[in-house]
């Protein structure tokens, strides 16, 4: 057996595993980069740590495939922290390679990094010389099972060191249960019954594969299908309702509180999804099939611990062919047809600049119909989802919602980009505030998207502060952002760009993408802070509501 270093062993079990490598290098990784290239991973470098774990996460947001982050250690790993705990909240499957301290013990520059991470909620696989081949496939195994980020440790002292020969073993294959499961039983004989049926997709059906399953068992009840915004349009069809929650329209949000029997496939029923507790009707029989170890909301009534498509392809044996309800989809299309949808804004504001409602609408015409989403999260984090055709759950990458982060949205950008692959436009949503955190990966999208479109809601403030606190009276000016010409910025690294002052400036991206959308267009938005999300009115009265209680109880 050819000897390798510890770091050679480390990629190339990695490489096993993964195809792309985003980072930063270091010290603590050089030699890890280097065996890296060597095994042929393709390295996408950024210009922030904490790039290096939000592009792997996009990636596999993307894709549905492992990627790596890398950083050095000390004040590399401790940049990227932000990012590693969106992942970790988001279940995300992501491994960061990073330099530690050696095995002699920590320098004075060395910190407890392992501490960190479990205080993060993530697991740290240290390798060493005699098991560095064995450690990187536990750790990797580690984040696909259990759908989350992991730190892969290289200790300083050993990264070139030779590697003990050892031979890594094959993951073991996964346990299959043998359950005729008596839950589905049962809840095939409610569904069976129901007269309203709804069936709500979250992102571990998408995860799963289920979206086909599942469809043909709404055909089959004549159910209503809706999705959250992490499984946009996976139950597209007859009687889809769009997304539940915050934002999805007042119309559709009326069915799903009229449905008798709710089936919850992969999702986790968070506020936002249930709008505060006001979605689904109080009568409604819930039920949730999902893989986490027990229900994730209290208004759940049944609760099957299962593989969504599984438990779909379960179920669609155990129904009657003949069992679909007459009518509830008629009902259903008819109310939607008449109904109102989203408020499609205003061609005036008070102050002179853009409606985002109407920008989002008119952008909606204009950027290429196969494109691929990346939402940084803020106050317009639901103009996408919202206004945008979003074809498929994977075209939609909407970061920051787990840790309720803002900033991620370009490092994000850089890894979607590196995992298109079918010829679609990447295009990035993000605030002005958000922008500027992660300004200096502009560069790294430039320089790894093949066609890129940055969307800035540029309304010179922390809009979502302004809504929440300035609207109660507090000082605005820690909240303000003095207007940044993004355009010139974005020009100066080597993108294409404009300033949209009115939706007839859309011409210009317009020009670009009839050009052949090739490289990066930036559109410099300038929007107004005067209209307010719906959804975040409705959270701000769910809290105004919940403080209400509390103070009176």
């Amino acid at each position: 057996m050819t000897s390798l270093t510890v770091s050679s062993r480390v990629a190339q079990v990695l490489s096993s595993y993964v195809s792309d490598v985003f980072g930063v290098m270091g010290n603590g990784n050089v030699y890890f980069l280097d065996a890296a290239e060597q095994q042929g991973l393709r390295f996408t470098a950024v210009r922030h740590e904490g790039a290096a774990i939000a592009a792997a996460d996009a990636y596999y947001r993307t894709s549905g495939r492992l990627a790596a982050g890398t950083t050095t250690y000390g004040p590399g790993y401790t940049n990227a922290l932000t990012a590693l705990a969106e992942a970790v909240q988001a279940q995300i499957p992501v491994v960061l390679i990073t330099g530690d301290a050696p095995t002699s013990g920590p320098r004075p520059w060395d910190v407890d990094q392992a501490a960190i991470a479990a205080g993060l909620g993530a697991a740290t696989f240290t390798v060493t010389r005699e098991a560095a081949g064995a450690v990187t496939r536990q750790a990797v195994e580690y984040a696909l099972t259990r759908r989350t980020a992991v730190v892969l440790a290289i200790p300083y002292d050993l990264a070139a060191l030779e590697a003990a020969d050892e031979e890594v073993p094959e993951p073991s294959a996964p346990e299959v249960r043998d359950d005729v499961d008596v839950d589905l039983v049962q809840v095939a004989r409610l569904l069976a019954v129901a007269r309203r049926p709804l069936i709500l997709a979250g992102r571990g059906a998408h995860l799963a594969g289920a979206g086909p399953e599942l469809r043909e068992l709404a055909d089959r009840l004549g159910a209503l299908t809706a999705g959250t915004a992490l499984a946009l349009n996976l139950l597209n069809g007859e009687g889809y309702l769009g997304v539940a929650g915050g934002f999805g329209t007042d119309t559709a949000a009326g069915l799903m509180g009229e449905a008798d029997v709710v089936l919850v496939a992969g999702a986790s029923l968070s506020p936002f999804t249930m709008r505060f507790g006001h979605l689904l009707g109080p009568d409604a029989t819930v039920i949730q099939i999902d893989t986490a170890v027990e229900p994730t909301n209290p208004r759940v009534d049944v609760f099957v611990l299962a593989d969504a498509k599984a438990a779909a392809t379960r179920l669609l044996s155990l129904l009657d062919r003949e069992a679909a309800v007459a009518g509830w989809r008629a009902e259903a299309s008819k109310r939607l047809a008449s109904g109102p949808g989203h408020d499609p804004g205003s061609d005036v504001t008070e102050d002179g600049r853009l409606d985002p409602r109407a920008l989002a609408t008119a952008l909606d015409a204009v950027l290429p119909e196969r494109r691929t989403v990346v939402q940084d999260g803020g106050h317009f984090i639901g103009w996408a989802p919202m206004y945008w055709n979003i074809p498929r759950p994977q075209d939609l990458v909407m970061v920051g919602t787990a840790y309720q982060t803002i900033g991620l949205g370009l490092a994000s950008a850089v890894g979607a980009a590196r995992a298109v692959e079918d010829g679609r436009t990447l295009v990035l949503a993000s605030g002005d505030g958000g922008f500027l955190m992660g300004l200096s990966d502009l560069e790294s999208l430039i320089g790894a998207a093949r066609s890129a479109i940055v969307v800035i809601y540029n309304d010179a403030a922390y809009g979502a502060e302004i809504h929440q606190y300035g609207s109660q009276g507090l000082t605005e000016k820690p909240m303000l952002i003095p207007e940044v010409d993004f355009s010139g910025v974005a020009r100066a690294l080597g993108a294409e760009s404009a300033v949209i002052r009115s939706l007839g400036d859309l011409s210009a991206l317009q020009e670009w993408i009839d050009a052949g959308a090739h490289g990066t267009f930036v559109a410099d938005c300038r929007i107004t802070s005067s209209v307010r999300a719906p959804w975040l009115t409705e959270w701000m009265n769910a809290t105004r509501a919940a403080k209400t209680a509390l103070t009176t109880s």
